[in-house]
């Protein structure tokens, strides 16, 4: 779909959408478009019950004395009702998602005044947004497709006076976005085309959009002493990945920022192996490392004024003669020697050499980890916010605010001593699950801190978030991309100069 910006004017577009308040007031064109229709807006208006209530479509065919085949008014409700940048973009993605619904492929919604508080060039650059992000799909493996389940919408042209601005505005929330659809794309892709090795060349190709990237292998980390990351994938025959990805747009001083994710591109469970039922669902229990690299193409293609560092641990968790076994003990890069009873509590292995390793190099200002780490946060919060767990007030403080307006929103859980002692071993220095059946999130977060050498840090379980099965208005069905949009917030808020 091709998104563009233009003056206001009735065009060759068949569809026009204008947006109507509660009081059901017409913009200036409306009304002269209703007037050249005898009033068929005014009639559609009334007879179907319509109180221009937020995110509410009504489509009227004006009839042959207009030669648009269809106008559509789009309920903006009251000011109240668009507080948030997140409640325009949303206005977008419902447009884009009727669109492809009625079949059309050349549309245009004219704004002529300004909504929820800001500017018109503003709305024009958040319902752009929102429709960008709602027009994503994954297509790439269909060799046959009906004509009816293809979209259909190949233009859609914003129109409103200083077009120009709206342009200029939308311009760095698309880099974001384009950054959000880099990570649905990596979590969508099938296993036999993503592992660790296929992944890492796709982040080689990131070198284009200016970021610096080095791939560590096996034997390189056995040199650092990685054994809790290597002893995941020892049982597959892609061999493990460490990726690094660097953004340079700060100061040569400034102090790095960094983000780690959990990159297990497929997840038996090992030896521990899951049920058959769901298991496919595990193909994106890589969506925090994809978070990540969203992230950082994003912040490349915006150009923001930051150092920031991404590193994510990519392994393949496969039950193979030579995996590992629970009760293995295993010695993490901190030297701190872990008890694996269960193979599937795989993902804090990999974060636990992925955030020492990033500590110990790159001495960041604070670490945010990513990670669909845990059923237990899904039976907790469910698809509505991610876990957050941190060890600095500040920094959640910050990442829940980021979460407010970025509309992924984050819920902090306790970290402290009694739920530590949980994970503790009888014969080495820890396990790598807790005792009994409680407090399943918390002792893995718990897990995690004890590699993060008291850098602040924050880690967020997103097992609930990464993938939706229903889709909602800028995220269709799938892949989510949860937390480029977050971490970028915090980043833009928080951490980068203006």
């Amino acid at each position: 779909m091709e998104l563009r910006f233009a003056e206001v004017a009735l065009n060759k577009e068949t569809t026009v959408i204008f947006t109507v308040g509660k009081d059901l007031k017409l913009s200036p064109l409306a009304a002269e478009l209703d007037k050249q229709s005898d009033g068929a807006l005014a009639r559609a208006i009334k007879g179907a019950d319509f109180k221009g209530e937020k995110g509410k479509l009504l489509s009227v065919i004006p009839g042959a004395s207009v030669k648009q085949e269809r106008i559509v008014l789009l309920g903006v409700g009251e000011q109240k009702d668009l507080e948030k940048d997140t409640d325009i973009e949303a206005l977008g993605g419902k447009v884009v998602t009727y669109l492809n619904r009625v079949r059309a492929d050349k549309a245009a919604l004219v704004l002529e005044t300004g909504l929820g508080g800001v500017t018109a060039g503003r709305a024009a650059a958040l319902i752009a947004n929102g429709a960008l992000l709602a027009s994503y799909s994954f297509d790439k493996y269909f060799t046959k497709r009906k004509d009816e389940d293809k979209p259909t919408l190949e233009n859609l042209t914003v129109r409103l006076d200083g077009h120009k601005d709206a342009k200029n505005e939308y311009e760095p929330l698309a880099a974001v976005s384009e950054g959000v659809f880099i990570a649905r794309d990596l979590v969508s892709e099938p296993p036999n085309e993503l592992n660790p090795e296929t992944y890492a060349e796709f982040c080689k190709n990131l070198k284009k959009l200016g970021l610096k990237i080095e791939v560590l292998g096996e034997k390189e980390m056995q040199k650092l002493g990685m054994g809790a990351l290597l002893g995941v994938g020892q049982g597959s025959a892609s061999e493990s990945q460490l990726v690094v990805l660097q953004w340079s747009g700060g100061s040569k001083s400034d102090t790095p920022i960094a983000f780690v994710g959990k990159g297990v591109t497929f997840d038996t469970g090992g030896i521990s192996i899951k049920p058959a039922q769901g298991m496919e669902d595990m193909k994106y229990d890589m969506g925090g490392s994809a978070a990540v690299v969203g992230l950082l193409s994003a912040l490349a293609k915006r150009k923001a004024n930051v150092n920031a560092v991404g590193v994510i641990g990519l392994v393949e968790n496969m039950p193979d003669g030579n995996a590992q076994r629970p009760s293995d003990i295993v010695k993490s890069m901190s030297g701190q020697t872990i008890e694996v009873l269960n193979t599937d509590a795989e993902g804090r292995l990999v974060l636990a050499d992925a955030l020492w390793y990033t500590q110990d190099r790159f001495k960041p200002k604070f670490m945010v980890n990513l990670a669909t780490l845990t059923g237990a946060i899904v039976v907790a919060l469910a698809d509505q916010y991610a876990g957050l767990f941190s060890n600095d007030d500040e920094l959640s403080e910050r990442l829940s605010k980021a979460g407010e307006v970025s509309g992924e929103r984050v819920w902090r859980f306790p970290l402290g001593k009694e739920y530590d002692k949980m994970i503790d071993s009888t014969i080495a220095d820890m396990k790598n699950i807790g005792d009994g059946r409680g407090a399943g999130s918390i002792t893995a977060a718990q897990f995690l801190q004890r590699f993060v050498n008291e850098v602040p840090w924050a880690h967020l379980d997103i097992a609930g978030m990464a993938w939706d099965k229903k889709g909602r208005d800028i995220t269709p069905k799938g892949a989510v991309g949860f937390g480029v949009r977050l971490l970028n917030r915090l980043v833009h808020d928080y951490y980068e100069k203006h």
